[in-house]
């Protein structure tokens, strides 16, 4: 791209963007507005760029944290002044709370304009609090500072994504005018520019990876014990087979069962691990089962699982516990004996060949949680097939059967997650589920999904009515949207979560303020929005309508679902489901 010498803003703002490209940059995320004019013109004309423009800026932050999480690269959000940046919050928060790359420009007035009442100006210097894990405001643009911008641009774009991938918020003030209005002295300058020369150190940056040797690991004391489990929670690996590989590798060196979270692709990678264990969020429901399958020590494999039972099964357990996971956080909610290993399971060296060899049978605590999974896995499926009624239990179970394999799917908060956690199977299907689990909430989950197919391959949402109707402006992306997402729209009129909890006993409130039902009518809806839409009938007909998935276009699946009769069903189902088998 031709850097633009029109005046001092069309420089600058060329300079930027060109330095970002090089530095690997692909997509950008532009919201209208005016102060951010000289920002929005050198995303939209590079010829190397995705350029995408969102008129909502909470559903373009979701949008490009989407895009970030699938590509694990940064992606670019740019707003004007004011509130708009406000707007990217809640995207923020969950880009930092789960190590998502990001990288935000807000447009800000100079700094002759604060604090006088201009007009659309607020304080955003620390907008964002300390979310970002780096922000600073760029200099008002000078031509003699583009040594000063590049720079800055290189560190920004390093520390989106090392040593612990985050948010980045870099403020950007402009001075009129905001058009690329000539201005002789800027355009004097061309003469003396070289690209080859001020962007010959400008590359994608490489990162050093965490290391530990064999001895720093206690492969020891792991293997001298009959009585350990590998719980493996919630992932979104840039690599699924190999981090799956990893963990079977690790749980054949122990033969230890292995605890995989729903939101974990190792469910979806079955075959290879003989030690997986699927259904301990059913197990562990059952106080006499609790008590038998209490292990001597734990290795985690990054977040702890989204099962509440888990945890409170955990907590109380004063026994060895290690977290595997490189970022710098805190990962132990239970706050245990726990070491943390910062390294990623796929980079867990080997032991010494010293040590004794792995055992030649299965130890009788693994044979126990694999007999228990196969009897549990076994009644839900029976159940399952059983079961007529459009049940929002058995639609995750429908998607993991007929999906076509390796298909992406977008798993939103609430009550979705749970039911993945709670009867999703064991297959070879390699379908790798997304999510937003760093701040848990339902902010942004049509954006994020958007975000995450778009010009990828055919996608799937799994959401309820509350958190698709919460980011119901991420439909209007529709016009510009490249790719396909079929939305698995569960309408029970309310939210189904809260029944789960112990505020359910009291109504009122409850059904008025917690449930919040609405009765949307989502065909119109969609209409207005210019998605397709289809109401869902029967299990039947849902197959067909996501195998094979269509390869363009934004799609609406509507269930309907009784939100009473389903919490009472479920809840028999459990009881059912968790009962021991005759034999220990």
């Amino acid at each position: 791209m031709p850097i633009d010498f029109s005046n001092c803003n069309t420089l600058w703002a060329s300079v930027l963007v060109e330095t970002l490209v090089r530095l690997g940059l692909k997509m950008a995320v532009i919201s209208p507005g005016s102060r951010s004019a000289p920002l929005a013109m050198a995303f939209a004309q590079h010829p190397q760029l995705q350029t995408l423009p969102i008129l909502d800026e909470r559903s373009a932050g979701f949008f490009a944290l989407g895009h970030g999480r699938r590509r694990g690269l940064p992606g670019v959000l740019v707003c004007t002044s004011g509130t708009a940046g406000a707007n990217f919050y809640p995207a923020l928060i969950e880009a930092r709370e789960s190590r998502v790359p990001l990288l935000i420009l807000t447009a800000d007035r100079p700094p002759e304009l604060r604090h006088c009442h201009a007009g659309q100006a607020i304080d955003q210097l620390k907008l964002f609090a300390d979310y970002p894990v780096w922000q600073a405001e760029l200099a008002v643009p000078n031509p003699d500072h583009l040594t000063y911008l590049r720079q800055t641009l290189i560190h920004a774009w390093q520390k989106c994504q090392w040593p612990v991938p985050g948010p980045v918020h870099l403020n950007c003030p402009f001075r009129d005018p905001l058009v690329p209005t000539p201005e002789a002295q800027i355009q004097a300058l061309q003469h003396q520019w070289s690209d080859q020369d001020f962007f010959q150190q400008v590359d994608p940056p490489r990162f050093p990876h965490l290391q530990l040797s064999a001895d720093q690991l206690p492969w020891q004391t792991w293997r001298a014990c009959d009585r350990g489990l590998i719980i493996a929670g919630p992932a979104q690996p840039r690599d699924p087979a190999l981090y799956c590989a990893a963990i079977a590798a690790l749980a054949q060196q122990l033969q230890w069962p292995v605890l995989a979270e729903g939101l974990s692709p190792l469910r979806n990678h079955a075959p290879i691990n003989p030690c997986l264990i699927s259904t301990y969020a059913i197990a562990l429901r059952n106080p006499d089962l609790r008590a038998s399958l209490q292990p001597e020590q734990v290795i985690r494999i990054g977040e702890l699982p989204t099962c509440k039972e888990l945890r409170q099964w955990l907590a109380p357990l004063e026994i060895p516990q290690w977290v595997i996971d490189p970022s710098d956080q805190n990962l132990d909610a239970t706050h245990g004996s726990t070491v943390h290993l910062r390294i990623e399971i796929s980079a867990l060296p080997q032991p010494s060949p010293d040590l004794p060899r792995s055992r030649a049978h299965q130890p009788e605590f693994l044979q126990r949680w694999l007999r228990l999974d196969q009897r549990i896995s076994r009644s839900i499926a029976q159940t399952m097939h059983q079961e007529n009624g459009l049940r929002e239990s058995k639609i995750p179970w429908i998607l993991a059967h007929h999906l076509p394999p390796q298909t992406p799917l977008f798993i939103s908060n609430s009550t979705p997650v749970r039911e993945v956690e709670w009867v999703w199977p064991q297959t070879n299907s390699k379908i790798q589920p997304y999510f937003n689990r760093g701040a848990n909430g339902i902010d942004g989950i049509l954006s994020t999904a958007l975000g995450l197919a778009y010009g990828d391959r055919p996608a799937v949402l799994l959401t309820g009515d509350l958190a698709f109707l919460h980011d119901i402006n991420g439909l209007l992306q529709g016009p510009r949207w490249t790719g396909h997402l079929s939305i698995v729209l569960i309408n029970n009129q309310g939210g189904g979560i809260f029944g789960l909890l112990p505020i359910a006993q009291f109504n009122p409130p409850f059904e008025e303020f917690f449930a919040t039902p609405q009765r949307v009518n989502f065909a119109a809806l969609c209409q207005a929005y210019g998605a397709q839409y289809q109401f869902v009938t029967s299990w039947e007909e849902l197959v067909t309508l996501i195998n094979p998935l269509p390869p363009t276009g934004i799609r609406v699946l509507e269930l309907h679902c009784d939100r009473a009769q389903d919490a009472r069903w479920r809840q028999d189902q459990f009881s059912r489901w968790m009962q021991p088998p005759s034999t220990p």
